[in-house]
């Protein structure tokens, strides 16, 4: 079976969205909000109360004079129970 939830998404935004209870992660492009709330169940030890899907468009990119192609993918921010935490998150500096 394949995994659902990819890696977490580290970015600024993401991180000032885990003060109210939101993560956010790369998820496999055929998960849907059900799995996506079981496989956080599963894997952290958390309760899901809601789950937002989004679909982020293939862009463009230029380094070094060649410009390449960042891939299309799904993102989901979950929101968990108040009071409870990933600990994932919490290592890369949010507090």
């Amino acid at each position: 079976m394949q995994d659902v939830i990819l890696t977490p998404v580290i970015t600024e935004r993401s991180m000032q969205m885990i003060k109210s209870g939101k993560y956010t992660f790369k998820v496999a492009k055929n998960s849907d909000k059900r799995k996506i709330k079981k496989a956080v169940k599963d894997k952290f030890g958390v309760d899901a109360v809601s789950v937002a899907t989004i679909i982020v468009k293939p862009r463009k990119k230029n380094i070094n004079r060649h410009e390449i192609t960042v891939s299309a993918f799904k993102k989901a921010i979950v929101k968990i129970k108040s009071g409870q935490k990933i600990e994932l998150f919490e290592i890369g500096g949010a507090k």
